[in-house]
């Protein structure tokens, strides 16, 4: 039986990766100009800008002339746009980031007469099961993904939503091949053969692939190879939501309530999750501080004032979470935008608040608890009670920010560092910042720091928090942007304590400094402990000196892990595991295969609670983990030198292109940071409202 094939055409726009912005930006006039001529000369029917709006607003800022052309192909469908701004990684944006994406699309979609919109996912690095819960609150009911699914069907209910699964993916250039008719004849039955197989009646085609414009003949290909497939197949151009309405009836056939990260079928390069951690720890800082403004400025009602100011900033930051960006796996030098974007809205971000911030020593608990605990605070007019840390020069804030002054050089004075120990702040309240002032449960040697709920002491040269034991490890990492590359049966070099001693001895916080040698660097760590506080803070920083390998931090539990909770999407999540599976046993042989890896992405934290292991961990931008038997891992450095390692040992074939990426080596100065805790669920979130909290002073 003859099957009919619904192709759409499309390009799948990254704003950048292997080249920068503005010379991808070039190249988007070249593609979209030849796109809008086709429309509008009416020789194809339709076409599909990738899901997001970004790139529109990039082609219009420069050819603003096109504007009204633009409008008429949306308002007639023969352009579809939206509904995200950008096509941002799942795994590394919070929820809401993930639906300030769909709000600021879904805005601009519309005011240039958008009305049909499908949560198109082409190419991000596998799917969190919560996208589909964030699709419907927009009134999405229509997905489309490819990396992550197993040996499913082409359509599916995923969490609900009715789903296809691009079997072959997005990337379909053989009309674009230079080669005769006959061979692209060929290719495609290949391909639809393959896409036959998993698909009803009716099957669709992407026709299109990265940076790519639409061949001028295209029709007259598609005529030419529909002669040569007339027994097998029939190819008409349309565009995907003409497949979703012929297909209505198919998705009840198979259901998937999970997160889409089978690599089994496709790559989903999860060593991007461990790639260049200093854009993840600026992403976290960034997005905790823009979601900080952003209650503040509702708490204050001055949204008329700010509103545009942060979508702006929000704009700056999603940006930089497209899935090249965010990922780490681009040039150099798209990488060092991106740090310049970061720093953009971290001023942004700072400015609002200062400026909203007119009483100093004041406290404003923008969580939806009462706050108790120490918080710090940088101030010229320190008040009884304040334990000073340290203090630099600098302007004081208001001075800053009032437009009726100008800082002189006699107003450069010293502000200094405190911590304040504070109890039952209500939330949503203003109040005097209050210190508390009594007996203190801190406790710190030179090889030993504690309070009444938790401990870590240096025995016998190993660090114990409570018991267990934490250790930092060394692997050969022979891969790149995209995926850790192990080397065959490594077992890792592990790191000794060179020597330890007290650091801080206040009322409200204690340190201890740790040095651990290697064979090559000494890598310096500050554990720090408040009063009455629930978890120890971990915080290296040290300059890495070597390339090529992966240094983790390694907590040793009583017992096998079998189960993980993590953040995603600002919820736990449940994923299971085999803990006695071991990658560096397991390298592929053969082409075309990633490597099964026991390693998965994280947003702010994780909690093992299982049996006796039970230990939580809340960090400030590590945002991978490992499993191996009773070992909880955490990449604290993945150093290699290429996008992508055509030797990668963990994945035998390329995955973009052998551009070289000093930078990624990440020589030079590094920090992780992390709070380890013992506890539930409940735990948890106590821990992420400590650390993440929206105390403003």
């Amino acid at each position: 039986m003859r099957k009919q094939v619904i192709a759409y055409l499309h390009t799948h726009w990254d704003r950048e990766w292997y080249r920068e912005f503005e010379i991808f930006r070039m190249r988007l006039l070249r593609v979209f100009d030849n796109v809008l001529e086709m429309l509008e000369q009416n020789k194809i029917p339709s076409f599909f800008f990738d899901g997001q709006t970004a790139a529109l607003e990039d082609y219009l800022e420069l050819r603003p002339e096109k504007e009204e052309l633009v409008r008429s192909l949306i308002y007639s469908k023969k352009l579809f746009i939206g509904p995200f701004y950008c096509l941002v990684d799942e795994f590394l944006t919070d929820k809401t980031c993930f639906a300030k994406n769909l709000e600021i699309g879904l805005k601009k979609a519309r005011e240039f007469g958008s009305e049909d919109f499908i949560g198109y996912l082409p190419d991000t690095f596998g799917h969190s099961k919560n996208v589909p819960d964030i699709l419907r609150d927009f009134g999405i009911d229509k997905c489309i993904v490819w990396r992550g699914c197993g040996d499913f069907p082409a359509d599916f209910k995923w969490c609900g939503m009715d789903t296809v699964n691009l079997i072959r993916g997005y990337f379909q250039d053989v009309f674009s091949i230079k080669t005769d008719i006959e061979k692209k004849a060929e290719i495609l039955k290949k391909t639809l053969d393959m896409i036959a197989a998993k698909s009803g009646n009716y099957l669709l085609l992407p026709i299109g692939a990265d940076h790519l414009g639409v061949e001028k003949d295209i029709n007259d290909q598609i005529l030419a190879v529909n002669e040569i497939l007339k027994d097998d197949y029939n190819i008409k151009l349309s565009s995907p939501f003409e497949y979703f309405k012929k297909t209505a009836n198919n998705f009840e056939r198979f259901r998937f309530d999970d997160e889409l990260r089978d690599n089994s079928k496709t790559f989903i390069l999860p060593g991007v999750h461990s790639s260049r951690l200093d854009l993840k720890r600026y992403n976290i800082e960034c997005t905790h501080q823009l979601d900080l403004a952003s209650r503040f400025i509702k708490f204050q009602n001055s949204e008329d004032k700010y509103g545009k100011v942060l979508d702006y900033a929000y704009k700056l930051l999603l940006q930089n979470q497209a899935h090249d960006g965010i990922c780490g796996c681009s040039t150099d030098e798209v990488h060092q935008e991106n740090i310049m974007r970061y720093k953009k809205i971290l001023q942004i971000a700072r400015t609002i608040l200062d400026e909203q911030i007119t009483e100093e020593n004041k406290i404003l608990n923008l969580s939806n608890e009462s706050f108790s605990g120490v918080i710090e605070l940088k101030t010229a007019n320190p008040q009884e009670g304040y334990e000073k840390i340290t203090s630099n020069k600098g302007f004081e804030r208001d001075l800053l920010t009032d437009t009726g002054r100008i800082p002189v050089t006699e107003d450069y004075t010293e502000i200094g560092t405190y911590t304040v120990s504070v109890e039952n702040i209500p939330p949503d309240e203003v109040q005097a910042l209050l210190p508390v002032v009594g007996l203190s449960d801190l406790k710190v040697t030179d090889t030993s720091i504690e309070n009444s709920k938790i401990k870590l002491v240096i025995k016998e040269g190993d660090i114990y928090i409570n018991n267990v034991l934490v250790k930092l490890i060394d692997f050969v990492d022979e891969g790149d942007s995209y995926n850790n590359g192990p080397k065959e049966n490594d077992k890792g070099y592990e790191f000794k304590i060179l020597r330890s001693r007290a650091g801080l001895k206040g009322q409200n916080r204690v340190s201890l400094k740790i040095d651990f040698e290697g064979l090559w660097d000494i890598i310096p760590l500050t554990v720090t402990l408040d009063k009455e506080a629930a978890f120890i803070k971990l915080e290296f920083d040290w300059i890495n000196t070597q390339k090529n390998h992966l240094l983790e931090v390694c907590f040793e539990l009583p017992e096998r892990i079998k189960e993980v909770f993590s953040e995603d999407m600002n919820t736990l999540i449940k994923r299971n595991f085999n803990p006695n599976y071991n990658i560096r046993e397991n390298l592929p042989k053969t082409r075309g295969l990633e490597a099964f890896t026991n390693t998965a992405p994280m947003q702010r934290g994780l909690i093992i609670d299982e049996n006796k292991n039970n230990l939580g961990v809340v960090t400030k931008g590590l945002t991978q983990y490992e499993i191996y038997k009773n070992y909880l891992m955490l990449p604290i450095l993945r150093a290699t030198g290429t996008i992508s390692n055509p030797l990668n040992p963990a994945r035998s074939t390329p995955a973009g292109p052998p551009i070289e990426t000093p930078g990624l080596q990440m020589i030079g100065e590094n920090k992780a940071e992390m709070y380890v805790f013992f506890g539930n669920h409940n735990a948890f979130r106590e821990v992420i409202n400590q650390v993440y909290n929206y105390i403003i002073v």
